[in-house]
C-alpha cells in the first residue's frame, strides 16, 4: 500500500517539476532582452520610437550569439 503512494507521489513530483522547468525555460531569455532594451534607451541620444521592432532585433542578437 505504502509502495503505491510512493510511486503517485514521485510521478506528482515529476510532473510538476517538468511544468516548472518548461514554464521558466524563456525567463533568461526574457530578462536579456529587457537588459538590451533598457541598455539600447539610455545609449542612444535619440530614443527608440518603435519598442516592438527594438525588441525583435535584441530577441534576434540574443538568439544568435547563444548559438554561437
Amino acid at each position: 500500500m505504502f509502495k503505491n503512494r510512493k510511486n503517485i507521489f514521485i510521478v506528482i513530483l515529476i510532473i510538476l517539476g517538468l511544468y516548472l522547468i518548461l514554464d521558466f525555460k524563456d525567463y533568461n531569455l526574457k530578462r536579456a532582452v529587457d537588459a538590451c532594451l533598457a541598455g539600447s534607451q539610455k545609449l542612444s541620444e535619440t530614443k527608440i520610437t518603435d519598442l516592438d521592432e527594438a525588441k525583435k532585433f535584441c530577441e534576434k542578437e540574443i538568439k544568435k550569439n547563444k548559438n554561437k
